[in-house]
């Protein structure tokens, strides 16, 4: 029987704290590195000598002149479901119910829109976009004619999701700079896909509401910005739809935890 824990209550496991401690980290350095940045130039490369070995060339140095940028997004995730077992599970210890991470892949579109003056560091982000997410739980029941079986419920899905974000970006140094982004994620189901509906009984809600925060790294080309993203996820709500099968009657809570990575292209 599960121990009532202030940990487990709040769902912090030792990686979620890790990764909790990593972003603060970064929050506490990101100011420390702007400072430094504000300071550094664009200049020539010299030997020890005195000739220049080289020149570095701001690349799209009109760049937050402009008050919007457009772009597109490629997306990498990494997703399970964050479940707890039920009472029924508890009293009747009939199966046993573990997340299991799946790829899934998206692509979007981003609006870059800046608050404030050209200085200004916080810039508005609107990115709709399209997922395809596969989600698993393992379920091993006890008590059945073959103890050892193992029974996977799969949920396929296309989704489209509209995340509202808040971007705060260092300053500019040379051709780079740091950034955080936090918000919220509002998502909807346009398919669900069942390769054996008999055998996966397990369903989830059309909806949800995430919170997401990370990091990333913006890069000045000639003609475009580059920009490399991580990003978790929170989902805010139960997903679990409430069934008769075993599946169902075994959690009682079930909501979303990616991570992912983003490839942003902005011009």
């Amino acid at each position: 029987m599960a121990t009532p824990h202030l940990r487990h209550q709040l769902h912090l496991h030792g990686a979620q704290l890790n990764r909790f401690f990593l972003l603060g980290l970064l929050a506490l350095l990101l100011p420390t590195v702007a400072v430094a940045q504000r300071k550094a130039s664009s200049r020539a490369n010299r030997n020890r000598s005195g000739q220049v070995k080289s020149i570095t060339v701001n690349n799209l140095p009109a760049y937050d002149d402009r008050w919007l940028h457009p772009g597109m997004y490629l997306a990498f995730t990494a997703s399970r479901y964050r479940i707890e077992q039920s009472a029924y599970y508890i009293q009747r210890q009939n199966i046993t119910a573990n997340p299991i991470y799946s790829p899934s892949l998206g692509v979007g579109f981003i609006g870059d829109a800046r608050l404030g003056g050209p200085d200004s560091p916080f810039i508005l982000r609107l990115a709709p976009g399209v997922v395809f997410l596969t989600q698993k739980v393992e379920f091993k029941p006890r008590g059945y004619p073959n103890p050892d079986s193992i029974q996977d419920q799969e949920i396929t899905s296309t989704t489209v999701q509209f995340p509202l974000l808040l971007k705060y970006q260092s300053d500019r140094r040379r051709n780079a700079r740091m950034y955080m982004i936090a918000g919220l994620n509002p998502t909807f189901t346009a398919s669900t896909r069942r390769s054996d509906p008999q055998r996966n009984q397990l369903r989830a809600l059309d909806s949800d509401l995430a919170l997401e925060y990370g990091v990333g790294l913006d890069l000045f080309y000639p003609l475009f910005k580059l920009a490399p993203e991580l990003r978790f996820s929170h989902g805010l709500r139960n997903l679990l739809e409430t069934r008769r099968d075993v599946f169902s009657r075994s959690l009682q809570s079930m909501s979303t935890n990616s991570v992912t990575l983003y490839i942003n292209i902005q011009n």
